[in-house]
């Protein structure tokens, strides 16, 4: 029997690499995959719904659920997780010392909807009693100027959200102090440059990072993987076959970080670092599935109504291809 033909555009990640390289099989399936940069690959899943299956925004794939029909369905595989307090940048003179220091300033985001802005709106809000309302929000492209949502929004009137001139950057705001912060998932190259006019809002970010998660257990999902819903209905097996697959690939990425033979990463320390990592997070500190991650996602649904982009709640379950939430024993 012919197996199924379908695409896939995904980052080159450890835990997706197996599966990427063709090391991986899904059962029933020949796989085209795309090694795209994220961007790229919600751009072009967003507007043209170019592949079968892609990485996806957490948040713009939950925005898609205001659509009559909507178009994707997700397994619960999350290719990118991240603590995004260190994704927090200020500039030197704005006067910013504390997140309560934030309301009535200037704050760029790329966009509004993207899930790192989400999850920083809030987390400032339930840990540090900053207001989702109390700066404003200013949008466009990071380092290229130009950048639009991908996705139309109607906000509450309380949540101002503009964009900034179209030949501007927010890094270049930002360094320049029209913008007084910047929540950002890259790192904006007005830092990276080390002039000294941009700061870190928490330096110590890491300790910060590790407090959190031992008060919430929430390590923020970024991404999740969707199907295109056409396809999906006409071959709902495909769900669970590309859950095995991309959990297998995890597996094996695990199995790269316990080696000691010799280092697969140039990470000198990276015993010590797993280690640490495991001792407050657990051996499956990035869990597939949506049981483990109930909670996270139940957060962050109720941080995506709070801030305005979805207008009724969602259950985690919505989210995912029923076949993908559980699975034989024996």
């Amino acid at each position: 029997m012919a197996k199924l033909r379908l695409s896939l555009a995904c980052w080159s990640y450890d835990r997706t690499r197996g599966l990427l390289e063709g090391r991986i099989p899904v059962d029933g399936v020949e796989l085209t995959c795309l090694d795209l940069p994220v961007e790229e690959t919600f751009f072009r899943m967003l507007r043209h719904r170019e592949f079968d299956v892609a990485e996806m925004s957490l948040s713009s794939f939950a925005m898609t659920f205001s659509a009559e029909n909507p178009p994707f369905i997700a397994i619960p595989v999350f290719p990118s997780r991240y603590f995004r307090h260190s994704c927090i940048y200020i500039h030197r003179d704005s006067g910013i010392r504390e997140p309560k220091d934030l309301i009535g300033k200037r704050v760029g985001t790329p966009e509004y909807q993207m899930t790192a802005g989400v999850w920083i709106r809030g987390i400032l809000a339930d840990r540090h009693q900053l207001p989702v309302a109390g700066p404003t929000y200013f949008t466009g492209g990071l380092e290229e100027a130009g950048r639009t949502e991908k996705t139309k929004l109607s906000l509450p009137p309380e949540i101002r959200v503009q964009p900034i001139p179209a030949t501007k950057t927010l890094s270049q705001m930002l360094e320049a102090g029209e913008l007084d912060a910047l929540y950002t998932a890259r790192m904006p190259s007005s830092f990276a440059d080390g002039h000294g006019a941009i700061e870190r809002l928490f330096p110590g970010y890491d300790a910060v990072e590790r407090e959190y998660f031992s008060a919430t257990k929430i390590f923020p999902i970024m991404h999740t993987v969707v199907i295109r819903r056409e396809l999906y209905a006409a071959n709902p097996w495909v769900a669970q076959s590309l859950s095995k697959a991309f959990a297998a690939a995890q597996r094996e990425a695990y199995h790269d970080l316990h080696e000691t033979a010799a280092l697969k990463t140039m990470l000198p320390w990276l015993r010590r670092h797993l280690d640490e990592t495991e001792q407050l997070m657990g051996r499956d500190f990035w869990p597939y599935g949506l049981e483990p991650n109930q909670a996270t996602l139940e957060t962050f649904l109720r941080y995506h109504f709070e801030q305005g982009l979805l207008k009724k709640h969602l259950r985690p379950k919505d989210l995912f291809a029923p076949e993908s939430l559980e699975s034989f024993k024996i």
